[in-house]
């Protein structure tokens, strides 16, 4: 019988222990597929910090970094400049790069550094408990703003990618959704895409990835579904907000 659906050789195999309905596993494989795809597991080193994606190196299986929260880009850049034969990637949530990573992920991208950045945006602080995140939707509960979140008392959300495609150290900007097949599929080629670019020494490259968390969200796993379709995409556009390979930059 013919094998159309496999694991891919860039994830260990394990079970994932990230809660149910949680789309983090869905880009593990999307991530672990690109490098399979490119024939660069050998060669890639990741980088992943504080918050759910820290046990990232449980499940991938390539070399994989421990990093400070908010730290990766730092700690990536580093490490490809010492390895600059080596693909390099940050695996980061919105609560560690948007909120205490700010700095490091916005001189990464105006630094041009050749390193990738998986960005998993699910509004909220997942593994500390729900607080509030810097990309936490106006009105939306959470531990730290049960009443919703107000503008006035509370800030208005962070568009990475809005923010980011103003660096011109970024090379490919993309956001992306995880919560529907069609999308799903859509996503792989984006993070298929920001890894060839790197390869190709083009830039810095990000994908953000809008995710679904049903534990501190409170919903069940589908109604996470239906929830990130109707309230973060109309806020999250999603789209291509920079590409360097298109457009001759």
């Amino acid at each position: 019988m013919k094998v159309v659906y496999e694991k891919p050789a860039s994830l260990k195999d394990v079970t994932f222990t990230y809660c149910p309905g949680c789309t983090h596993g869905i880009i593990h494989r999307l991530v672990a597929e690109a490098m399979d795809d490119l024939g660069i597991r050998e060669k890639t080193i990741g980088v992943s910090p504080v918050g759910c994606s820290v046990f990232a190196y449980e499940f991938f299986d390539c070399d994989m970094v421990g990093a400070a929260h908010g730290r990766a880009p730092a700690v990536a850049t580093g490490i490809k400049r010492v390895h600059p034969d080596k693909y390099v990637f940050t695996y980061q949530g919105d609560g560690d790069l948007a909120a205490i990573g700010t700095a490091e992920i916005i001189h990464a991208a105006t630094r041009g550094e050749l390193i990738t950045t998986i960005f998993v945006n699910n509004a909220i602080y997942g593994m500390t408990g729900g607080q509030m995140a810097p990309t936490t939707l106006i009105g939306q509960v959470t531990d730290t703003t049960p009443y919703g979140r107000d503008a006035k008392a509370n800030g208005l959300p962070i568009k990475v990618c809005e923010l980011l495609s103003n660096t011109d150290g970024v090379a490919y900007l993309e956001r992306v959704s995880s919560h529907d097949p069609r999308f799903v599929l859509q996503a792989k080629k984006a993070i298929h895409k920001a890894f060839k670019y790197q390869m190709e020494g083009r830039g810095f490259t990000l994908v953000e990835i809008l995710s679904t968390c049903p534990s501190n969200w409170g919903l069940n796993p589908l109604d996470s579904l239906k929830w990130l379709e109707d309230n973060m995409l109309p806020f999250y556009p999603l789209g291509v907000f920079k590409d360097k390979g298109n457009t001759g930059e």
